[in-house]
């Protein structure tokens, strides 16, 4: 649920356009900023030749879930930090073995005793194809919000991609039993690679991603029950999803969302009876859905804006939530039905109009009914793109407080 613009080239960057790059940051290397072009050349190199890590094997290998079918370091790596791209075993919503991808980073250094923290991040939207993977292309760690800090105070970062993207896969945008899983599994998968993981586990997501670090925490007990799950912490969470679409159809952006989701429920409900787009959305939106599905947030923003535009109030033929099944479908994927067993941080934008701040109170509000331990904080001034990154200031010391980085702390 997340419309952001950041430089990030989709689908992949040209070789003559790689070889410029690489003439750049050496240059840049000349004039002093050697960090910085020593990761864009790397990550240029990374960019280019990482093809076949994403490729599934054939059979499909079985594994328990988080366990790594491979890995491989990331020289692109921040300096002090330890990255690799890995490849997994996780279960989709169906309890179906699947393979997804992600990153974890790590402090450089041995580990405290009693092992780091980990925490798992949910990303934002950025698409919802294989190509529009947060892991794919030349800075993979770019929409971890907070990485530096977190690394910093100690902590592992693993960041999943989530199902059908980066590796292939079954649909996961806006399904929550997919996407928490992948969560969770991303901090099983660290667990095997040496960078000193716990079992000791916080959740950190911003707005789709909001939405599946919300599910992972209610799976946490019955699907990872190794896993200590202490906090989780969201900014401007996709909740309520069936307010969020009566707020949202009417604006370019909504649209685009609302077309990642009923593609991907389409998809991976297919086998519910009536589960067909027909039944709710126009003839132009239905047609619309598979050209912009197969669009990235980031990179192509404009063309899906062009698909967008004719939409506006042609949309929906009906209403999602009172049409069956679509109104059982987004009620079993909105969160928050239950009282949390961990602490939980909500921040939200005053001025977002993507995720609305009522809706994110109500949340709030009914989590705290339920007695589940809230901390909720509302940023002036701040619309939806910048909620994660304005938040940190408050988020960090709550988590240090509530899942610190070390035993001890």
């Amino acid at each position: 649920m997340d419309i952001l613009v950041r430089h990030r080239k989709h689908p992949r960057i040209s070789s003559r356009v790689a070889a410029f790059a690489v003439a750049a940051v050496l240059m840049l290397g000349l004039l002093g900023g050697y960090s910085c072009s020593r990761r864009i050349v790397e990550g240029v190199a990374e960019e280019a030749s990482e093809g076949p890590f994403y490729a599934l094997p054939t059979p499909l290998p079985t594994g328990a879930p988080g366990e790594l079918v491979r890995s491989e370091p990331l020289a692109s790596a921040p300096d002090g930090v330890n990255a690799w791209r890995v490849l997994y075993h996780s279960k989709d919503l169906y309890g179906n073995g699947i393979l997804v991808s992600g990153v974890v980073a790590a402090p450089e250094g041995p580990a405290p005793e009693g092992g780091r923290t980990v925490v798992s991040w949910g990303h934002p939207t950025t698409g919802t194809r294989t190509r529009c993977a947060p892991s794919v292309g030349i800075d993979p760690f770019d929409l971890i919000e907070g990485m530096k800090s977190l690394l910093d105070r100690g902590y592992v970062v693993v960041a999943t991609d989530y199902a059908g993207m980066g590796a292939p896969g079954p649909d996961s945008f806006l399904v929550g039993g997919t996407e928490g899983r992948n969560m969770l599994d991303a901090v099983r998968a660290a667990g095997r690679l040496d960078v000193g993981a716990s079992s000791r586990v916080a959740l950190w997501g911003h707005s789709q991603g909001g939405h599946a670090a919300l599910f992972a925490a209610e799976l946490a007990e019955s699907y990872a029950p190794e896993l200590k799950v202490q906090a989780i912490a969201v900014a401007a969470p996709a909740v309520n999803l069936a307010a969020l679409l009566d707020a949202d159809i009417a604006d370019i952006s909504g649209v685009t969302i609302a077309a990642y989701a009923f593609d991907s429920y389409t998809s991976v409900y297919q086998r519910t009876r009536g589960a067909d787009p027909r039944n709710i959305l126009t003839a132009p939106a239905v047609a619309a859905l598979p050209h912009m599905a197969g669009l990235c947030l980031l990179g192509q923003n404009s063309q899906l804006h062009d698909i967008s535009r004719p939409l506006l109030g042609n949309f929906l033929a009906a209403d999602p939530a009172s049409t069956e099944p679509w109104a059982t479908l987004l009620g079993e994927n909105t969160p928050g039905g239950s009282k949390l067993q961990m602490p939980l941080f909500v921040a939200q934008g005053a001025d977002d109009t993507l995720v609305r701040p009522e809706i994110t109170a109500a949340f709030v509000a009914k989590q705290q009914a339920l007695g589940t331990k809230v901390t909720s904080e509302v940023l002036p001034k701040t619309g939806h793109g910048l909620a994660a990154l304005r938040a940190l200031p408050t988020m960090l010391p709550w988590l240090e407080t509530m899942a610190p980085a070390r035993l001890g702390n």
